[in-house]
């Protein structure tokens, strides 16, 4: 290309090669930083680029430092994203295994009663008719009452609900009758008993959230209303 190029664009250097740095940005080139964008590797606060951009949760409300010592974003102290901020603490193990003892208390209860007047408890017929029966009446329960406001009776007396892990709110109907099949259905199927040991030692180890198996399933988790 000759020096004397009327277009006004730079001669190119030595070995044919163009100049790009030489040239000014033109307006519609596809090659130049959208605006807002800073180069590259970011922008300045405030400049609008959504490379700096912290995803929800995972940093402090803005003007704000995050706090001393531990990572900043979920409320149980884990890093990124989680529940959503002003969420109650996690309800005790003391509160969650007694609320389910006075739940199962209550309705193996009515399972008797209704038996009663068909089986004798004289037998071991009657009981295991009635666990089968308490088994059902369990899992009907559960399920109805999680789907209205998070919480049985149980659950009222010890102060604890199960909420949505995702927003804090009140178990979905779908929600409410996943955890309370898988809490109850392996128990009813085949492991009886055993089941519930199980799930809840898997809560034990879980981190950060304690979920139980059924709390995995559906997506919830335990928290305090004191």
């Amino acid at each position: 290309m000759s020096a004397n190029d009327p277009s006004g664009t730079e001669p190119e250097e030595e070995g044919g090669k163009p100049s790009f740095d030489k040239q000014p940005p033109s307006a519609d080139s596809p090659y130049d930083t959208p605006p807002g964008y800073g180069g590259q590797y970011g922008a300045p606060p405030g400049s609008g680029s959504p490379y700096n951009n912290q995803p929800p949760g995972d940093g402090p409300p803005p003007g704000q430092t995050p706090p001393p010592g531990g990572p900043y974003g979920s409320p149980y102290g884990t890093p990124g994203p989680g529940p959503v901020p002003g969420m109650p603490p996690l309800g005790s193990w003391g509160a969650r295994i007694l609320a389910t003892v006075v739940d199962w208390v209550l309705v193996e209860g009515i399972a008797i009663l209704v038996l009663l007047p068909f089986v004798s408890f004289a037998r071991q017929d009657g009981w295991v008719g009635s666990a089968w029966l308490g088994y059902g009446l369990f899992l009907v329960y559960q399920g109805l009452m999680l789907s209205r406001d998070g919480q049985t009776l149980g659950k009222k007396l010890m102060k604890v609900r199960v909420a949505m892990l995702a927003d804090g709110s009140s178990p979905s109907s779908s929600a409410a009758w996943t955890r309370a099949a898988t809490f109850v259905a392996p128990a009813l199927i085949c492991c009886g008993g055993l089941w519930w040991p199980v799930d809840g030692l898997f809560g034990v180890f879980d981190k950060p959230y304690r979920q139980c198996i059924h709390d995995k399933a559906a997506k919830t988790v335990v928290v305090s209303t004191a």
